[in-house]
């Protein structure tokens, strides 16, 4: 092909035309499902697999080569075709025929699969084909071939899927870990260490665990018994550490950051994390079964204590350096504001410690997650200044640094092979990164011998030889994302840009709709799955950060190398990729910001096989609407107000919220978050609930977006875990709390959140009065000094007494009876008496007052608390002696979140009703 271009770097457009081949797709796929259910099936089951699949594809080889032996070649009538170029190679395999004719010298070929027939030649010059009885028997005998070699390659995959099961079961391991034993093992690292997203349980933030994959090379039961092996494990260490640091949470400017990085002195987490890929390690912990059935790992070994690691083997040379290349990029980008910062390595080399779970949420909801996770995508823009772009598929390669530098196309393969491999080190062997390397590897092979470069073909052999090595992609959702959105950018983009350039899109925006869109339809129903939601901003966030994808990527794999030989220069590069790094996380809050930028879908395999039904028929409805513009510009406008949802719109059609209302209780699961009405877009925020994602949505629904004062009652985690949520995009005049500052790291943390956002903390004290429009309260609790010292956090709760256009509202926090019956006797006592609503104290457990319950009488009582959570809440106790006392009474985990309507009389509340979401 090259040769006959009459140049020395071969032809720029070679004309390859030819359908597209689709012979390794079948046994491709028949490997993948194979591998996904056999690898937790019985021995007996494997090997009865693969002999059956052995014995068919044997016979079918042999009735192929009967079939072949006597299949007649009978010349049929000429046909004429355009003419092709004389050596065209599909899929590897060379099907032409070199001859000449009377006619122009031309090349006769044979209509069969991979087989010439006679030569002649057709009049006028062009191409002459035959079409004789011969093809069709031949044909047949190709759907037998293909037919064999899907089974040869599901015996293949069932025999690796069972060897590596086998893995699981072999060995001491799973004995051990079924009997919770403790165990001294040595283990050797297999994956960067992370560090678990803070979880909130109950009033505290569950403390950092470090995850790392391994494998046990020798264990070492209580009995003094050591035994070799080689068995998967996952690898958990509960570093606790000194009161005051169990329970931190990251920080506003991605602080939280390590996975084989330097972490901060003093963190028990920090020599732990500062592990790389290969190390041994030697560590004494106990072995508990795998967390779910079908994982990857035989047992998890839980270690506990803050004892740095015992390393008896170092990690590999490549390791070492894959470490210092990634940490020299880190360091490069310490200058950069805290999105760029955190984004950059994310983006280069899937470094993703420094992203914090506000972000990280962001990604997720715009559909921008595919951005954090190293995959094809960073390869090939790697690859295109080598090779040039991959818009080239179907063409030779001759764009790029390669052809200008006079590179032949074999030492271009060779340079790109070299280029791949340091990709994968560097990057780590995810999911993502191996199919993007098979898929490279094999494109990269067929430039280097000079043969059509057919990218479905790769992409299936690239599956095919990636779930043999590892059958555990085949149960991956990372690995079944990557390849389904690899796939779309293969088939179904292409036809769609031209569909759209049919129609006078510009050619450039017409492959960018094409590609996010084909992206957006096959991986929409699995992120489905996962997320148990659709994303109605991913098109259009993902087409506002592709231009920038680029240079960010390119500008930090030049970080990358540059850092450790000069590291101002890599500085510079830095401070240059983060322009575009800060666009796309600007992107991301912006999209995950708007009120509808996703809507809840049933997170199930039917609710994916619905919502693939659903996108088909847009699809389809898309294909008739595009040729009526008016229509077009009609849908556009009804999308953008579905996910816009501008506050009037929503609350006519939803009813959400109520006109008029005064208070409206989040849903935020087991936890408070409160809102006070103030005026159109104002409100005052009582506590954030524990996860800022859920308090923030609220607000949103709510049309809040200026905060004068957020009364954080007291620092406990399911009161203050979510205040990031209440700051993010929202113009907030202070934050007041209690003065009774423990748990220190919750105190430390709304500190740190605050000041990020130079927003003032200020303290309540009893007796303070404010104003905000209609909105009036009243500080009852804590007592000032020289009170006594509450017996803890809880009774230290920030006690409210709320008046808004009639009604009188009291928020008790989470105060429980030593502080309700002291309220009781306190001067403020005869201001509770009749309240129209009640915010019950604790989550409605039954550590209440009832003197208090009987003064206060409400006529509604408010319970805020998570469905099915373990403690309790509410308790039927209180909510008995609420009721008796005449009280209607609402919780958000049945109720959902709740909205009081209601004033207009002198303090008897006239016209109380409630609203739910």
């Amino acid at each position: 092909m090259h040769a006959d271009s009459g140049k020395r770097l071969g032809d720029a457009h070679p004309r390859q035309e030819g359908p597209v081949d689709l012979r390794l797709v079948p046994p491709a796929l028949a490997a993948w499902a194979t591998a996904a259910f056999t690898l937790d099936a019985s021995p007996g089951l494997v090997g009865g697999l693969v002999i059956g699949c052995l014995a068919a594809a044997v016979i079918l080889l042999v009735v192929r080569r009967g079939s072949a032996r006597n299949a007649p070649v009978t010349p049929g009538p000429w046909r004429t075709g355009p003419r092709v170029n004389p050596e065209v190679v599909d899929g590897g395999a060379v099907s032409s025929t070199r001859g000449k004719g009377a006619s122009g010298g031309t090349v006769a070929r044979a209509d069969g699969a991979g087989s010439a027939g006679r030569c002649g030649a057709a009049p006028g010059g062009t191409v002459a084909e035959l079409d004789g009885a011969g093809t069709v028997g031949r044909r047949t005998v190709w759907r037998r071939v293909t037919v064999a070699a899907s089974l040869l390659c599901v015996g293949a995959a069932a025999a690796s899927a069972g060897l590596h099961g086998a893995d699981l079961r072999r060995g001491p391991v799973p004995a051990l870990a079924g009997r919770y034993a403790s165990v001294t093992a040595e283990v050797e690292l297999t994956s960067d260490p992370r560090l678990t997203r803070p979880r909130v349980r109950g009033d505290h933030v569950m403390p950092d665990s470090v995850m790392i994959e391994a494998e046990v090379r020798r264990v070492e039961t209580v009995h003094r018994t050591v035994v070799a092996t080689r068995t998967p494990v996952l690898l958990i260490v509960d570093a606790r550490s000194r009161r005051g640091d169990a329970g931190r949470h990251p920080g506003h400017d991605g602080r939280r950051e390590y996975g084989g990085a330097r972490g901060p002195e003093g963190r028990p987490e920090a020599p732990w994390l500062a592990l790389l890929p290969s190390t041994r390690l030697r560590v004494a912990g106990r072995l508990v079964p795998a967390m779910a059935r079908g994982d990857r790992f035989a047992a998890v070994l839980r270690v506990r204590g803050r004892a740095a690691p015992a390393v008896v083997g170092r990690p590999s040379g490549a390791q070492r350096t894959a470490g210092r290349l990634r940490a020299g990029l880190r360091a490069a980008t310490d200058g950069l504001p805290a999105d760029a910062r955190a984004l950059l390595p994310g983006l280069v080399v899937g470094d993703t410690s420094r992203i914090t779970p506000e972000l990280d949420e962001a990604f997720k909801e715009t559909d921008l997650a595919h951005t954090l996770a190293v995959s094809g995508s960073n390869l090939t823009i790697i690859l295109a200044l080598l090779l040039g772009p991959p818009g080239l598929a179907q063409q030779v390669e001759r764009r790029g640094l390669a052809p200008r530098l006079g590179v032949s196309l074999r030492v271009s393969a060779v340079l790109g092979g070299a280029l791949t491999l340091g990709f994968v080190v560097v990057c780590r062997p995810d999911p993502s990164v191996l199919r993007a390397a098979a898929c490279g590897a094999i494109v990269l092979l067929a430039l280097a011998t000079g043969r059509r470069r057919s990218l479905v073909p790769a992409l299936a052999t690239a599956v095919l030889l990636l779930v043999l090595y590892d059958p555990w992609l085949a149960r991956s959702y990372g690995f079944l994302l990557s390849v389904l959105a690899t796939g779309a950018l293969l088939t179904l983009a292409p036809r769609w840009s031209a569909a759209l350039r049919r129609r006078r899109v510009p050619p450039r925006l017409a492959e960018a709709l094409a590609a996010a869109g084909a992206a957006q339809a096959l991986c929409a129903p699995v992120v489905a799955v996962l997320s148990a939601r659709v994303s109605l901003v991913a098109v259009p966030c993902n087409l506002l950060v592709e231009f920038a994808v680029a240079p960010a990527t390119v500008l930090g794999f030049a970080v990358l190398a540059t850092a450790p030989a000069a590291m101002p220069v890599a500085e510079a590069l830095a401070w240059c990729a983060g322009w575009p790094a800060g666009w796309i996380a600007g992107v991301a809050r912006t999209g995950a910001a708007l009120p509808g930028a996703g809507i809840d879908w049933p997170g199930s395999w039917v609710g994916a096989l619905l919502l693939a039904v659903v996108t088909a028929v847009v699809v389809v409805s898309g294909r008739r609407l595009s040729r009526h513009p008016w229509l077009c510009v009609v849908c556009g406008a009804l999308l953008l107000l579905v996910v816009v949802r501008p506050p009037p719109l929503t609350r006519v059609l939803t009813g959400w919220p109520p006109p008029g209302w005064r208070l409206a209780m989040c849903d935020v699961g087991q936890g408070d978050a409160t809102v006070l009405a103030a005026g159109g877009g104002v409100g005052v925020v009582v506590d954030a609930g524990p996860d800022p994602a859920l308090v923030d949505r609220c607000l949103r629904t709510l049309g809040i977006t200026r905060v004068p004062l957020v009364v954080l009652t007291h620092f406990h985690a399911d009161h203050v875990a979510g205040l990031p949520g209440v700051l993010r995009g929202r113009e907030v005049g202070a934050v007041e709390t209690t003065g009774f500052e423990e748990p220190v790291e919750q105190v430390e943390f709304v500190r740190k959140e605050a000041r990020a956002r130079n927003v003032p903390v200020v303290r309540a004290v009893a007796g303070e009065r404010r104003r905000v429009g209609a909105l009036e309260w009243e500080v009852l609790w804590p007592p000032p000094p020289p009170a006594p010292e509450p017996e803890g956090p809880n009774d230290a709760s920030v006690t409210l007494l709320v008046r808004s256009a009639g009604l009188r509202m009291l928020l008790l926090g989470d105060l429980e009876p030593p502080a309700q019956r002291a309220l009781s006797r306190s001067p403020a006592a005869a201001l509770v008496r009749g309240v129209e609503v009640l915010k019950v104290a604790h989550h409605g457990s039954a550590y209440q007052d009832p003197d208090l319950i009987r003064a206060v009488a409400p006529r509604l009582a408010l319970i805020s608390c998570g469905a099915d959570n373990p403690y309790g809440h509410p308790a039927p106790s209180t909510v008995a002696a609420l009721r008796k006392g005449g009280a209607v009474v609402l919780r958000t985990d049945r109720d959902g979140a709740l909205a009081v309507v209601g004033g207009g009389g002198d303090g008897g509340g006239g016209g109380l009703r409630v609203a739910r979401d």
